[in-house]
């Protein structure tokens, strides 16, 4: 846990002006340095709002406004309603909803934050090894912080499910800020390209061994599953190589992660899809570098967010038709439609908030999303609901008509997650890895 405290340009505000008192007097090039120094911290540690509003509202889906969405929707029945409570759960393999896009659009904000705070550690003269040993740590302890949370303390390791939400955002984050730290842009292009162009071809060509006979593996049945490449459709190989028995993902899973699988023969945060994971986070420094720079114009960083997110979404889209867009694979088309859906929401943020100014409104959303860590872990650690009961179950049992007390109970619950961040964000107590 740690705690902010005001920036240099607070306390130099708050006290004597040094440089004025000394103003007929040269400065020495040591204080030179000194002040060239601290501006290029000041600066590198510049936080965009709108990453911390687009995170927040993306969190605020998870601790409870999808609830209170499918409540409002129970009580308007109708066509539009039922969509949009579907469009509030995951599908069960193929395809896409709003529900699925929370994680991805959380890990992409992740890589997005990175170009920043890598920034501002250089600005601060710490050295790469330094940078390394902390990415290292960090994804190191998102990972053993994901198996707490899936299992509490429970030293039955046979049973232990090892795969994560916070697990694959550590070793995703990690593997592409220490590439990201080590390769120029181009090369990061290339590497992300194979990967997932590789990803692709390994899970349409190759079968699972465990669940296949011995002639999935003749020259014959991959030149088959070859020439369908661009038509799946009509190739049951390898429709049978993209199911959750028959996928390489689950196989590699299976065979190499220690404990319990989430669905027994797949886990949707197992190790083999966090390769195209690392790609996600990748993107989001692509375009976190974009919005950092200073060589680019405000409108020109919107252009290319919106512009690069729209080209990414059309080609997952058209990926789709080989490659179905499938969240638990964590599969190619999969990572550029959500990279792409996160680029456009995050260049509309930050023209909205950044550029245009307009911050206001954002405030309930930037509580949640400066401090997202806490509530993720809250919600698992203690019982938000016995704090929601105290307050509002009897005021609500009085005093709200029946058909409506459900979607009371559920809006008390996201008011007290809320009201918790918002006392956290006013005393500047973050918690943080």
């Amino acid at each position: 846990m740690s705690r902010s405290f005001p920036s240099p340009n607070a306390q130099r505000a708050a006290s004597p002006d040094v440089y004025s008192l000394a103003s007929d007097a040269p400065l020495t090039s040591s204080a030179n340095n000194a002040k060239r120094s601290a501006a290029q911290v000041e600066r590198a540690s510049k936080r965009l709002m709108s990453l911390d509003a687009l995170r927040g509202l993306n969190m605020l889906f998870i601790i409870g406004l999808s609830s209170v969405i499918v409540e409002i929707c129970n009580l308007c029945p109708g066509s539009f309603s039922d969509a949009l409570k579907t469009q509030m759960t995951h599908v069960e393999w193929n395809g896409i909803r709003h529900h699925d896009t929370i994680f991805p659009l959380f890990l992409f904000l992740a890589g997005a934050s990175f170009p920043f705070s890598l920034a501002k550690a250089r600005a601060k003269g710490l050295p790469n090894w330094r940078i390394v040993l902390k990415v290292v740590f960090r994804g190191i302890a998102l990972v053993l912080l994901g198996i707490i949370y899936n299992n509490g303390v429970n030293f039955d390791f046979a049973n232990l499910r090892y795969g994560s939400v916070l697990g694959h955002i550590g070793l995703g984050w990690m593997c592409a800020a220490l590439l990201f730290m080590s390769l120029r842009r181009r090369w990061l292009i290339v590497v992300s390209a194979v990967i997932l162009v590789g990803y692709w071809l390994a899970l349409v060509l190759i079968p699972a061994p465990d669940v296949n006979p011995s002639e999935a593996f003749s020259p014959a049945a991959f030149t088959e599953r070859f020439t369908h490449l661009l038509t799946p459709e009509k190739s049951e190989s390898i429709q049978k190589n993209l199911s959750m028995e028959g996928s390489l993902v689950g196989y590699v899973d299976r065979s190499i992660m220690p404990g319990k699988l989430y669905k027994k023969v797949h886990d949707p945060e197992g190790l083999a899809s966090t390769l195209p994971a690392i790609v996600t986070a990748l993107l989001g420094m692509f375009f976190g570098s974009v919005l950092r720079s200073d060589k680019t114009g405000e409108y020109v960083k919107v252009l290319a967010l919106i512009g690069f997110g729209v080209v990414l979404t059309a080609l997952g889209f058209l990926w789709n038709e080989v490659f179905p867009i499938n969240k638990n694979l964590w599969n190619s088309s999969f990572v550029c439609f959500v990279g792409g859906c996160s680029a456009i929401a995050l260049g509309l943020f930050y023209l909205i908030i950044d550029v245009w100014g307009l911050r206001r409104w954002a405030l309930a959303f930037v509580v949640v999303g400066a401090n997202p860590l806490a509530i993720y872990l809250g919600r698992k650690f203690f019982d938000l609901n016995y704090t929601r009961d105290f307050f509002f179950s009897d005021a609500i049992t009085r005093f709200v008509p029946d058909a409506y007390q459900a979607l009371a109970t559920t809006f008390a619950g996201l008011l007290i997650a809320w009201l918790i961040l918002l006392w956290l964000y006013r005393r500047r107590i973050y918690i943080k890895i």
